[in-house]
């Protein structure tokens, strides 16, 4: 595979595409808005920047990269020529239902079509498109230059030869692939939102304070931030959503939502985000802008 389409021009979007061009692919970065393609080539310019001030490439290199990349604001277009489509629009079901649609019809019929998604199952994208053999997921982490993994989910009809062939290209992209296959959560937010949760139901029981429990995750388990500060981070109102797509796709109360969460849900209290969550957050604080960049790693390209 050499040409390579991106859906969505935001914070993954704009991550995947820089790590395709990088590795000298054809990029085409698809996007609704004009504005919003040319914050992301600004975007990805300031990262390769970044990157050269700490001699990790050249000046040559940044300029390479920029120039495997073409912009469009129609996705017939951006596709035409593609060898594998990456979607990364909102997280939404009906949004990406609706992209997948579009995608079967004007791409290739061999062209592959996967998804960035972190929650939402590759089978019911696939079950739009007359191609669910070619359907698979690409679950990138942000920010996506620096992280390693990519979670490679299988759908229910994804077949051996396209599963084969997305491990291969994320290799050839200098990330470590892991396969899993298609259920609600995958492996990591299937792991850390139920801990999240638990960490909730352990405050709102009275256990311990805020601090306390944060501090026995970092000090007892190494883990390097707490989980009520990492739900913070990540934004409640996301975690809360991940949780419900846990609980109805499982159909297990150990997924239930904590009343407290959905109440400072309810609240407006989301986090970082919104400056109140389980911690206080003020404009400029370095606590913030950690926070926003561990956010979009789950909101995955919201913002496009």
């Amino acid at each position: 595979m050499k040409n390579i389409a991106v859906i969505g021009s935001g914070t993954m979007g704009n991550g995947i595409a820089h790590t395709f061009a990088q590795q000298c692919y054809s990029v085409a970065l698809i996007d609704i808005s004009q504005q919003a393609l040319e914050k992301a080539i600004a975007t990805i310019s300031k990262n390769l920047d970044r990157m050269v001030s700490k001699e990790q490439i050249t000046t040559e290199d940044k300029t390479k990269t920029l120039k495997n990349i073409t912009t469009y604001t129609s996705t017939a277009d951006g596709v035409k020529n593609a060898d594998l489509v990456v979607e990364a629009a909102t997280e939404s079901a009906e949004i990406k239902l609706n992209i997948f649609r579009e995608l079967d019809k004007v791409c290739s019929p061999d062209t592959i079509l996967a998804s960035n998604t972190s929650s939402i199952s590759i089978t019911k994208i696939a079950s739009v498109t007359k191609r669910p053999d070619k359907i698979i997921g690409m679950h990138f982490m942000n920010p996506v230059p620096v992280m390693k993994l990519v979670e490679v989910i299988r759908g229910y009809s994804t077949s051996d030869a396209v599963t084969r062939l997305v491990m291969e290209t994320s290799k050839k992209l200098n990330k470590i692939p892991v396969e899993v296959n298609d259920y609600p959560g995958f492996v990591s937010n299937k792991i850390l939102m139920p801990m999240i949760n638990e960490a909730i139901i352990t405050l709102h029981e009275g256990t311990a304070g805020v601090e306390e429990i944060d501090t026995v995750m970092k000090l007892g388990m190494a883990h390097p931030m707490g989980p009520l500060q990492l739900a913070d981070f990540i934004g409640l109102d996301v975690c809360l959503s991940i949780l419900k797509v846990l609980q109805n796709g499982y159909g297990n109360p150990k997924y239930a939502p904590c009343p407290l969460l959905v109440n400072m849900v309810t609240a407006g209290q989301l986090g970082a985000k919104s400056g109140h969550g389980f911690y206080t957050y003020t404009a400029g604080s370095k606590e913030l802008v950690v926070a926003e960049r561990f956010r979009k790693f789950y909101e995955l390209g919201t913002k496009i």
